[in-house]
């Protein structure tokens, strides 16, 4: 046997060995710390984004919501307002009619009627009242006309300027009845507009 392999084996170096275990252990360790999720701080505020976010997307949706209710009871409040309209607007003549005829009879003259003849004037009156009271109930009215009320171009025609009594600017004459259904003017009052006093 030789002298190399007659001499015992050299004392392995364990604290060398113990040093080189734990390197690659704490290599391990930093891979591993290079490869996982961010920390808690970090998630949590990336989650708080997101809540935030989120919580805006449901302001804005319930915000739109809101808008397009509002929107659809508006429509349906101007449909159920402005239905009539049209049919209000082919009524207007029969009113026209009914005052035209009144207005045929001078008032001296209605003391010397016949039975007949009042209790016709009479049904003439109560048909233009019930009329004007059935228009009334689905929102349509007469425009204020009357000579010496406020000339306003939204519910008034100007036809013509003349001297009045009546302040400058103001209404006149009416020559025909202005009627409006809600708020829109279904038909201008046809008037003369007050030039004022003539010097």
């Amino acid at each position: 046997m030789s002298e190399d392999q007659k001499r015992p084996p050299e004392a392995v170096d364990t604290e060398t060995l113990d040093a080189g275990s734990e390197e690659s252990e704490a290599l391990e360790e930093a891979a591993v710390a290079d490869n996982r999720e961010p920390d808690a701080e970090t998630r949590i505020a990336e989650l708080e984004g997101e809540v935030l976010g989120l919580k805006d997307q449901v302001l804005r949706a319930h915000a739109e919501m809101e808008n397009v209710r509002k929107r659809a009871a508006k429509e349906a409040a101007d449909a159920r307002i402005y239905a009539v309209e049209k049919f209000a607007a082919d009524l207007l003549s029969v009113s026209d009619n009914l005052a035209r005829a009144l207005a045929a009879l001078p008032d001296e003259e209605r003391d010397v009627l016949t039975e007949a003849g009042q209790n016709l004037l009479g049904g003439i009156e109560m048909t233009q009242k019930e009329l004007h009271t059935v228009l009334a109930r689905h929102g349509v009215t007469a425009v204020d006309a009357e000579p010496g009320a406020t000339f306003d171009p939204n519910h008034h025609q100007a036809v013509s300027q003349i001297p009045s009594d009546h302040p400058a600017g103001s209404i006149a004459e009416n020559f025909q009845s202005g009627w409006k259904i809600g708020e829109r003017t279904l038909r201008a009052a046809m008037v003369a507009v007050s030039a004022g006093k003539m010097n």
